[in-house]
């Protein structure tokens, strides 16, 4: 249990991250934020790739839900931008 949510923090992170990397120019947001927007995201994503029933069966790095992910997160991060006015 404890070891799933320490994953799904880290996984967060990471989608966050990346999402912060597809947008240009600086985004003032704190890590914390980074990774909220990164957890939900990746949750969204993997909803949104398990109803287009896609699967990761082979083991291997998931690519597709990190990509749908990011892009998602930096989705995100842009409407916490332009909500509390620190827009990008």
């Amino acid at each position: 249990m404890i070891s799933s949510i320490i994953w799904t923090i880290i996984v967060g992170l990471i989608i966050g991250l990346l999402g912060r990397l597809l947008l240009p120019g600086r985004q003032n947001i704190s890590l914390v934020m980074t990774t909220l927007i990164g957890i939900v995201a990746s949750l969204i994503g993997g909803v949104i790739l398990g109803a287009l029933a896609y699967n990761n069966d082979n083991g291997g790095i998931p690519w597709l839900s990190i990509i749908v992910g990011a892009i998602l997160a930096a989705g995100g991060i842009l409407i916490y931008g332009r909500v509390t006015n620190k827009a990008v």
